[in-house]
C-alpha cells in the first residue's frame, strides 16, 4: 500500500511552498522509509524557489534531515526498523572511480530512490508525479530513500540537532579538515557566517587554527560567529572596514593562509582570493549560480589556489560518527546552532527567515505521531 505524508511541495517558481497530503511509494528492494523528526531549513532550498537552477517541477525540497527507519524493502541490511538515521543526501554507489578513492561526494553512480530516468516515486493525490530533491526531499513527514542514503546514529544523540549534521556540520567541517586540510597555527578567514559558515569556524578551531576572522554583513551573525569561536570580526556595512580582503590582508601583515566563501558569489568568491597571502588557499563553499563567472586577478606565481567543494569532501560513513563523537565531547556547538524551530505550516516562514538573514539554523521539527 502507498504510504501516506504531509510534505511541503513546490509546484511554481517564486511562490510558497503548498502543505499537500501525498503518497511514497512501498520501498523496493534496498530502500528504505525514514519517518523524520526534524529537517534543517538550508540555503540551497531557499536557492530553488527561483528558478535559476531549473529543479523540475512539481517537487519536495528538503535535504538536512535525521529520524527513525519506518520500514525496509528486501536485501536492506545496515538499518532495520527503529534505526536512529542521519538522511545523507549524496547516497554515493562505492563502486565508481571517485567512491573507491575516497571522494564519495563526487560520485557518479547516485543511488537515489527516484533514478535517473525513473518515474517519481512521490505522487500527490491526482496520482501526479512528484520529484525529489537531492535524493531525499526532507520537507516531508516521511521519506523514501536509498539504503545507502542513511546512516545510523546512536540513538541517545537528538534527532532534531543530528538532522543538521545531515549537511551544514558536515559541509562546514568537512571544508576545512577534508577540502582545505587546515593546518594548526594557521589563519582563516570565513566569508559569511550562516549555518554552515559557522560550522566551518569552529571546523577552523578544531583544526587548531591560531586565529579566525569572520567576514559578514550582519551584526547579529557576527556576534553568534564569536560565539562559536571566531577571534575577530569584519562587517562588511562598516564604512571603515572597506574592502574586506584589503582589511584581511592588513589585519594579517600580507593576507590569511586560508579563505573560506560561503555565500556563493562571484565578489565574495573574488574577495577570499584576494584576502589570502602567498601559497595560501581559497576555498568556494557556498552555491554558485549555473553559468555564473568569476574574475580573478592572475596572483599563481604565488602558488595560490582556489578549490572547490561539494559537501564538505567529506565521507558521511566516517565523518557523522566523528562529527557526533565531537558534539558529545563538547567540542562542537551544535545545540546552539539551533537557533529557531519550526512545524511544517510554518515552512514559507521558515525560508523567508532564512532570506532575511536570520541567524544560525532554522529546523522544522515534525509531530512525533506523524
Amino acid at each position: 500500500m502507498p504510504i501516506r505524508t504531509r510534505a511541503a511541495v513546490m509546484r511554481e517558481y517564486n511562490a510558497p511552498l503548498s502543505i499537500e497530503d501525498i503518497t511514497l511509494d512501498d520501498p523496493a528492494a534496498g530502500e528504505v522509509v525514514v519517518r523524520l523528526a526534524a529537517t534543517g531549513v538550508c540555503h540551497s532550498d531557499a536557492h530553488m524557489l527561483g528558478g535559476q537552477f531549473g529543479t523540475p517541477l512539481p517537487v519536495v525540497l528538503g535535504h538536512e534531515g535525521a529520524g527513525v527507519v519506518e520500514a525496509v524493502g528486501a536485501g536492506v541490511r545496515d538499518v532495520a526498523p527503529g534505526d536512529h538515521v542521519v538522511l545523507a543526501w549524496i547516497p554515493s554507489c562505492g563502486r565508481c572511480r571517485f567512491c573507491a578513492t575516497g571522494h564519495p561526494a563526487l560520485c557518479s553512480d547516485r543511488q537515489g530512490a527516484e533514478r535517473r530516468g525513473g518515474p517519481p516515486r512521490l505522487h500527490d493525490g491526482t496520482g501526479e508525479g512528484i520529484h525529489q530533491f537531492l535524493d531525499t526531499s526532507a520537507f516531508a513527514e516521511r521519506v523514501l530513500v536509498r539504503e545507502e542514503g542513511v546512516i545510523p546514529i546512536p540513538a541517545d544523540i537528538p534527532l532534531e540537532i543530528a538532522a543538521l549534521v545531515g549537511c551544514a556540520v558536515l559541509t562546514g567541517v568537512g571544508a576545512v579538515t577534508r577540502t582545505a586540510r587546515v593546518e594548526p597555527g594557521s589563519v582563516v578567514a570565513v566569508f559569511g557566517c550562516g549555518g554552515v559558515g559557522l560550522n566551518v569556524i569552529q571546523g577552523a578551531i578544531l583544526a587548531g587554527a591560531a586565529r579566525v576572522i569572520a567576514v559578514d554583513r550582519s551584526a547579529e551573525a557576527l556576534a553568534l560567529a564569536r560565539r562559536f569561536g571566531a577571534t575577530e570580526t569584519l562587517h562588511t556595512g562598516d564604512p571603515d572596514v572597506g574592502d574586506p580582503a584589503r582589511a584581511i590582508r592588513k589585519l594579517t601583515s600580507g593576507g590569511a593562509d586560508y579563505a573560506f566563501e560561503v555565500i556563493g558569489l562571484p565578489e565574495t568568491i573574488a574577495q577570499a582570493w584576494e584576502s589570502i597571502g602567498p601559497s595560501g588557499r581559497a576555498v568556494v563553499v557556498g552555491l554558485t549560480l549555473p553559468r555564473s563567472q568569476v574574475t580573478l586577478r592572475a596572483d599563481f606565481l604565488n602558488e595560490k589556489a582556489l578549490l572547490g567543494c561539494i559537501f564538505g569532501s567529506s565521507v558521511p560513513r566516517v565523518d557523522v560518527p566523528r562529527v557526533l563523537t565531537l558534539y558529545h565531547a563538547g567540542r562542537l556547538k551544535l545545540d546552539e546552532l539551533a537557533a529557531r524551530r519550526y512545524t511544517l505550516d510554518q515552512i514559507n516562514e521558515a525560508l523567508a527567515a532564512l532570506h532575511g538573514g536570520a541567524p544560525g539554523r532554522g529546523i522544522v521539527v515534525f509531530d512525533a505521531a506523524g
